[in-house]
């Protein structure tokens, strides 16, 4: 791989400027974003303010406490356990376990069907995945017609089993994939399944140890090439899928902590969740977004190599999740989002003074001056909210759950109005975009577990997790809580028409 030597020599360099970036936000009151090396900060505060919340229409029940928090009394007086929900409402529901995606995809024969992981972890969550009626892998539902869902298959082969975040579906070439994995990571089996010939009952084509490790991962539009990256293995692998019945390995990289990544739309550029490698041993302190240029992967070049075009990072990330790559009006956006807070791997450390990077916007229409144009977060993600009472709610002191935020999507790649988000204990929250530099909360969703169940004792509070699917014409996403299920959320009071073209 070649690698700009003037970003690895420089790095503390780097680290200097970001600490005076944040000096300067802290002074910059009334001027509009800065960039330092990178760093973009934000008006006034390293830490950008929250997204402005939803205004509830008829038949919510809405949040008792500050936007995105689910409080103790609302555990203790029965409450939580009718749920959160403003301009929405549940069509179905199915199952009792979730994974990290939804995804919707219909067939040859005009089938429509929902792909959606059934683990958090696996083997540890196997009990809790048989007796929550749907079973292990990767469950397939009929969605032909959504207010009775019917499950068609579980996909059991090694890499739909524990395929952690990496099942994804190439929609031109109707492609399911996913390797498998965990947080540290896993063999790396890659499976590929037909689903255009029939969504509902998949064909497997192929399950390689090709992948080398698994974590995460992320396809070509023109469905031929599959990236795959370990995370904890410090992997990159990408894969010729011309002949998806024998996957070739065609670029390798070590020594990359890389999560999510995602493909733009000529497949020229790839553009990563750069997690990083901290020095100190506390935080991951180098993360953020990574824009890589991967056209001699894209071109089939012989010995390919891939090359830095730009590092972007920004004062409150976490440790970063996935770019989800847009267009508005010719200019080319990313929505990233960040998983989980920043949180200290020093034994005893304060978990509630890490920061949470929640989601934002990017443009990359010049992708070597990537910009932050603005922020999707919730009062809840605030410094001075994880530090308050808060921080004693059921599962917000888990560093692995807590108020932060997983994955996000838009209903499609030109022009969308609307994200929607799923912001772990929070739940599905849904922002207009229509203003790219000044969006705002329209809609939320939220079936917090609160009972204990023998099967799953761990299992507390909302665990939305799962990038979300949708449903267009009927105004309606898709989605799966960990603790709970998948679901089918119409949206309502005229919040729908956001989804209209």
């Amino acid at each position: 791989m070649v690698v700009d030597n003037r970003i690895r020599s420089r790095s503390s360099r780097r680290a200097a400027l970001r600490r005076l970036a944040v000096v300067v936000a802290s002074l910059a009151v009334g001027l509009g974003g800065l960039t330092l090396s990178g760093v973009m900060t934000a008006t006034g505060s390293p830490f950008p303010a929250a997204t402005p919340e939803a205004t509830c229409g008829p038949g919510a029940r809405p949040e008792t406490g500050i936007q995105g928090r689910v409080p103790r009394r609302d555990y203790d007086s029965g409450r939580a356990a009718k749920g959160y929900r403003c301009n929405t409402r549940a069509v179905s529901h199915q199952g009792r376990s979730g994974g990290f995606k939804v995804l919707r995809y219909t067939d040859a024969r005009g089938h429509t069907c929902a792909f959606y992981d059934s683990t958090l972890l696996f083997p540890k969550d196997a009990p809790f995945q048989f007796t929550s009626g749907r079973g292990l892998g990767v469950v397939v539902l009929d969605m032909d017609n959504p207010r009775q869902p019917r499950k068609t298959a579980n996909l059991v082969t090694p890499g739909m089993d524990t395929p952690h975040e990496s099942v994804l579906l190439n929609q031109r070439r109707g492609l399911l994939g996913a390797v498998s994995g965990n947080p540290g990571t896993e063999p790396g089996v890659l499976d590929l399944y037909d689903v255009r010939s029939s969504c509902r009952h998949p064909r497997l084509l192929s399950s390689t140890p090709t992948a080398i490790l698994g974590h995460e991962s992320g396809w070509s539009p023109d469905g031929l090439t599959f990236y795959a990256s370990s995370t904890g293995g410090q992997t990159l692998v990408a894969l010729d899928l011309t002949d998806p019945t024998a996957p070739k390995p065609i670029f390798e990289q070590a020594g990359v902590n890389y999560h999510g990544m995602r493909v733009s739309p000529d497949g020229r550029t790839l553009y990563v969740a750069n997690i990083g490698n901290s020095s100190t041993g506390a935080r991951f302190s180098s993360g953020g977004l990574r824009i890589l240029d991967v056209s001699e992967i894209q071109d089939r070049r012989p010995n390919p190599q891939v090359h830095i075009i730009k590092d972007l990072s920004w004062p409150e990330h976490s440790i970063p999740q996935v770019p989800q790559p847009f267009t508005r009006n010719g200019r080319d956006y990313l929505l990233e989002v960040d998983e989980y807070a920043n949180y200290s791997l020093t034994a005893g450390a304060d978990q509630a003074k890490a920061p949470v990077g929640a989601a934002r916007i990017i443009d990359v229409t010049d992708p070597t001056q990537p910009r932050i144009v603005s922020d999707l977060r919730l009062q809840v993600h605030q410094p001075s909210a994880r530090e308050g009472a808060e921080q004693n709610d059921p599962g917000a002191n888990i560093p692995v759950q807590g108020y932060a935020g997983h994955y996000c999507s838009v209903p499609y790649q030109r022009n969308p109005k609307v994200v929607a988000c799923s912001m772990i204990l929070s739940g599905l929250r849904v922002f207009d975009i229509s203003h790219l530099a000044k969006p705002r909360e329209v809609a939320y969703f939220n079936r917090p577990l609160t009972t204990t169940r023998p099967d799953n004792p761990s299992a507390t509070g909302a665990f939305a997790m799962s990038q979300p699917a949708w449903d267009v014409k009927r105004h309606s996403i898709w989605y799966s809580d960990g603790n709970t299920g998948f679901y089918d959320v119409r949206l309502t009071n005229g919040v729908g028409r956001l989804l209209d073209r």
